[in-house]
């Protein structure tokens, strides 16, 4: 599998993520959020993200959030349970992205000793199931949805180590991007 530049987004760098969002089309907005909302719900939405506590991952293509992995903390401190939820823009499908999101996610969820996490998509949405199916997710379809769980491993010091590692790469790559977009802005 192609490693692809996938981080986490820190916070001041949400308003690239609300970008991929609104330029995700109709059909992937669809299969992200179960309806095709409007750009004003896609824009109140993605700047609530920081207020949900969410963490997101996303693969960055030369400076631009091409595609998104979130994961949200349900109920309250201390979270033991999340949902995540994920979208690929067109033309970046197909090339293992979805996957790595994925794998980042768990091991998010892993390190913050979060033991459920919840998935749900439109059954239609053969590739994310495929990928939950890859992550040992249970399924169960209820009409024209499918709902899944995960249970993350127990964290160890090696994938703290790990996350702390990639989270150390990513914000070093997160200055990079900002200073290549500051210089095409001048």
């Amino acid at each position: 599998m192609t490693k692809h530049n996938i981080r986490k987004l820190w916070p001041a760098e949400l308003g690239l993520y609300r970008e991929h969002m609104l330029r995700l089309d109709q059909d992937a907005r669809r299969l992200r959020f179960g309806r095709a909302p409007s750009d004003e719900f896609i824009e109140t939405y993605a700047d609530g993200v920081n207020d949900l506590k969410s963490l997101v991952f996303a693969y960055v293509d030369d400076g631009v959030v091409r595609a998104a992995a979130e994961l949200r903390p349900l109920g309250s401190a201390p979270y033991r349970q999340a949902e995540a939820a994920f979208s690929v823009e067109q033309g970046y499908r197909d090339e293992g992205i979805g996957t790595e999101l994925m794998a980042r996610t768990i091991q998010a969820a892993r390190n913050r000793a979060i033991t459920r996490i919840y998935l749900n998509c439109l059954l239609e949405n053969k590739k994310m199931r495929a990928i939950a199916k890859k992550f040992d997710a249970v399924l169960r379809i209820d009409h024209d949805e499918v709902f899944g769980e995960l249970a993350p491993a127990t964290p160890t010091c090696f994938s703290i180590w790990h996350e702390m590692i990639e989270a150390e790469t990513g914000f070093v790559t997160a200055v990079l991007d900002l200073q290549k977009r500051l210089l095409r802005a001048a």
